[in-house]
């Protein structure tokens, strides 16, 4: 069988914690910012962890041999 190619999108979007887990950027805040509370602007900063459900469909899918 031949190898795997992990997707180009995927390695732009996601990377891998120590233990496995994938992180994400935080979504809605690209435009319609002043319609949002600054409690919601100021939650939506940093990373936060992709669902689990997703994260086996990333691993097995879109990134089989994890992310370089």
């Amino acid at each position: 069988m031949p190898k795997l190619k992990t997707k180009s999108g995927v390695k732009k979007r996601f990377s891998f914690t120590a233990t496995g887990k994938v992180k994400r950027g935080q979504t809605g805040k690209r435009h319609g910012m002043i319609k949002r509370t600054n409690k919601q602007i100021r939650n939506l900063r940093g990373t936060t962890l992709v669902a689990e459900p997703d994260t086996k469909r990333i691993v097995k899918i879109f990134a089989p041999y994890g992310l370089k």
